[in-house]
């Protein structure tokens, strides 16, 4: 392997990794999925300037931590009933206390299944599920969606 030469990696020895092959993990049960988005937080800005500042310069510094909602869509399948269980949930007040949220696990694979980058968010609660849009002349899986939001999101290589 050709070492990292100023914070760059050699392309010529190494592959971009492909987003397709991946597994979902909601409260320990790994799920077949087609598509996972929303794997992204941004961090606020502070911005703050007295009036007697010479410089003319905001200072800036980093605020409060804002996250997006995790989307996980999936084929439907005949008996199968995990996306609204979870959702359902919600009716039960499960959701409301600590302990009835949820962990979410995603991985991103390589070409021989090692993990090469991992999500895992804490907290999780589902807030909208997404039925099937049907078509009576649409050639195409039936596909259900349900996006959840989260207080903690941890990565890793």
């Amino acid at each position: 392997l050709k070492t990292m030469s100023q914070g760059h990696i050699d392309s010529e020895s190494h592959w971009v990794a492909a987003k397709f092959y991946f597994s979902v993990t909601i409260d320990g049960v790994v799920l077949s999925s087609s598509e996972v988005s929303g794997l992204e937080t941004t961090n606020k800005v502070i911005e703050y300037r007295h009036s007697d500042n010479e410089s003319f310069i905001v200072q800036k510094r980093i605020g409060m931590t804002e996250t997006s909602n995790l989307k996980i869509t999936k084929g439907v399948f005949e008996d199968d009933d995990h996306f609204l269980e979870l959702f359902n949930r919600v009716y039960d007040k499960e959701y409301m206390m600590s302990s009835g949220r949820m962990d979410i696990l995603i991985e991103l694979y390589n070409e021989h299944g090692d993990a090469i980058m991992v999500w895992n968010f804490h907290n999780c609660i589902p807030t909208k599920l997404g039925g099937v849009s049907l078509k009576s002349d649409a050639n195409e899986a039936a596909i259900e969606e349900l996006e959840f939001v989260y207080e903690n999101l941890l990565t890793s290589l």
